[in-house]
């Protein structure tokens, strides 16, 4: 028998961190039905899904569902490219129901917020930007590491922008945009004419639709979108 005493060479070390992931709130359980809906919104923002890992929620399931079929359900997301880690909520059979589909069960934390009100909403500045001047055309990606990303040219449909920090452009907006990818949940995108596809915080998104809706009661100009209680605002600029 041999003992650790002794050894030179450590395997491994467990070190606690913590991660920002994106929470899919089960509203059916019907994977059948997760699929038709889920489709089209991969489809349009495919990139956005890529190796992206979640936690299924459980809490806005109707009570009367009991069972889950959570192997369909989780070869269904992973087809699109979403990675289910773990259950919230749910009852106890479901729950069990999850453990034997591989699924971790994370407690039931309530997320705490502080009253913001009478502090003004600044985003949190990255150690660098990344300044684009060139427009930015369909199918084109930019991604800005650990910095904001700065355009100061149009963003064409199908064109994709990426920061860790917060996203500025100073032109029309008609792709995609996510900022704070890394999980930076104080950045926030500045945008001076905005027709966008998507555009997204740390994993929260609205899609061109919704934005339309919340466009209709402001004035056009240049407006910032950022997290506030997890929930996405819209704002003008003054």
């Amino acid at each position: 028998m041999h003992s650790l005493m002794g050894t030179s060479q450590e395997a491994f070390k467990l070190k606690a961190s913590l991660f920002t992931l994106t929470t899919f709130h089960l509203l059916n359980a019907d994977a059948q039905l997760v699929h038709q809906q889920l489709k089209p919104l991969v489809e349009q923002t495919p990139r956005f899904f890529q190796q992206l890992p979640i936690i299924l929620d459980l809490f806005s399931l109707p009570s009367v569902t009991n069972h889950i079929d959570f192997p369909a359900i989780i070869s269904c997301l992973r087809g699109y490219g979403l990675i289910p880690v773990g259950v919230r909520g749910g009852t106890a059979e479901q729950q069990t129901l999850a453990i034997q589909s591989g699924l971790a069960i994370l407690a039931n934390i309530k997320t705490e917020t502080t009253d913001t009100t009478s502090k003004p909403n600044v985003p949190t500045p990255a150690i660098h930007s990344k300044l684009i001047t060139q427009p930015v055309r369909s199918g084109q990606q930019i991604y800005a590491k650990n910095s904001d990303l700065i355009i100061i040219a149009s963003v064409s449909p199908g064109a994709e922008l990426l920061a860790d920090g917060n996203i500025h452009i100073y032109g029309r907006l008609k792709g995609r945009a996510l900022a704070g990818v890394s999980g930076n949940q104080h950045t926030h995108i500045f945008c001076q004419n905005l027709e966008a596809e998507l555009v997204a915080i740390a994993g929260h998104y609205w899609l061109s639709e919704d934005l339309q809706d919340l466009q209709q009661t402001l004035t056009k100009g240049s407006v910032q979108i950022f997290l506030e209680q997890e929930r996405l605002q819209l704002k003008q600029l003054t």
